[in-house]
C-alpha cells in the first residue's frame, strides 16, 4: 500500500501544470452504516463545453484517499482513487447549482471493506453528485460513490459511500 501511495503522490504534480487545483473533504456513511472519510485533490480542466446563458459543462481530474471504518468482515481499510469527473453548472449567477458524474478506478488496502467482499483490491468507482458552486472557489454538496470490480473476480459485493462534501479552489 505504501508503494501505491508514493506512486500516486509522485504522479500528482505531472497533471497540475497551470490548472486550478481544488482541495476537498467529505464525510459519509456506507450502505451498511460504516463511516467513510475522504480527502481529495481536484485538477480542473481548462476546457468547457455547451456554454450558454443556462449553464456549461466542465470537469476535473479527481485524486482521492478514503478511510473506511471496520466492519464484521474487515478491519479498517484505505483506498486511493482516480477519476475524470464531468460537471454541469446551471445558470450564470454567483451561486450555481451543479450535477457531477464520473467513472474511475480505485485500489483498496484489501479485498473487502466494512461487511462487503470485493474479490480483489482493484475496483471501479462510479459517482453521482449534486451541489452548489459558490463564487469561483467553493463547492458544497452531496454525492454517492459506488465501488465494485465490475465482475472481474468473484465475489463482487460492491459498496457505496453516501457523503457530504466541501471543496475549495486554491
Amino acid at each position: 500500500m505504501k508503494k501505491i501511495i508514493l506512486g500516486a503522490l509522485a504522479l500528482l504534480p505531472l497533471s497540475f501544470g497551470a490548472q486550478a487545483i481544488e482541495l476537498s473533504s467529505a464525510i459519509g456513511s456506507t450502505s451498511q452504516r460504516g463511516l467513510t472519510a475522504r480527502a481529495g485533490v481536484g485538477v480542473n480542466w481548462e476546457q468547457s463545453w455547451l456554454q450558454s446563458s443556462t449553464g456549461k459543462l466542465t470537469g476535473y481530474w479527481d485524486y482521492g484517499y478514503t478511510y473506511w471504518e471496520s466492519g464484521k468482515k474487515a478491519g479498517a481499510r484505505h483506498s486511493l482513487s482516480f477519476a475524470p469527473v464531468f460537471v454541469y453548472e446551471f445558470g450564470s449567477s454567483n451561486i450555481k447549482p451543479f450535477i457531477e458524474l464520473g467513472v474511475g478506478v480505485s485500489v483498496f488496502s484489501g479485498s473487502s471493506a466494512g461487511d462487503r467482499e470485493f474479490g480483489s483490491a482493484f475496483n471501479f468507482e462510479d459517482r453521482l453528485g449534486v451541489g452548489l458552486k459558490i463564487g469561483d472557489t467553493q463547492r458544497v454538496g452531496a454525492r454517492v460513490i459506488h465501488y465494485s470490480n465490475a465482475g472481474i473476480k468473484e465475489p463482487n459485493d460492491g459498496i457505496e459511500s453516501f457523503s457530504l462534501f466541501y471543496s475549495h479552489a486554491l
